[in-house]
């Protein structure tokens, strides 16, 4: 089983909307994830617009994607997340749920700094 940035057992991330390199739910990669699609985020407008500003719009509906909205979890690319982070936009982020990969983007008191505290 993966292992998130705790080194405990990778959790799910999302199943509403349904995230995931593998659409499967959880922030789980693959060699054929060039992304590298690792970081369970919480999205905010603010990282939306970012991403946006970036070329990646996660926000407007395409053919089989809904749109994310403010507060919805996705898995979000490690470099992006990161990138977003030294911009200042970066999103909270579920611990147990990212892929202990992301510590090769952000370390971990990056991550602990934006985690989610439910």
């Amino acid at each position: 089983m993966a292992k998130n940035v705790l080194g405990t057992d990778l959790k799910e991330c999302s199943l509403d909307p349904v995230t995931g390199f593998y659409r499967n739910g959880c922030c789980d990669t693959g060699a054929d994830d060039m992304g590298v699609h690792v970081v369970c985020a919480r999205v905010t407008d603010e990282f939306l617009a970012f991403s946006k500003s970036q070329g990646n719009d996660l926000s407007t509906p395409q053919p089989g994607f809904t749109g994310l909205k403010d507060g919805d979890q996705w898995c979000l690319c490690a470099s992006r997340w990161k990138e977003a982070y030294d911009a200042g936009a970066a999103p909270a982020v579920v611990l147990e749920a990212t892929h202990a990969l992301a510590l090769e983007w952000a370390s971990l008191s990056e991550l602990k700094a934006h985690a989610i505290k439910d």
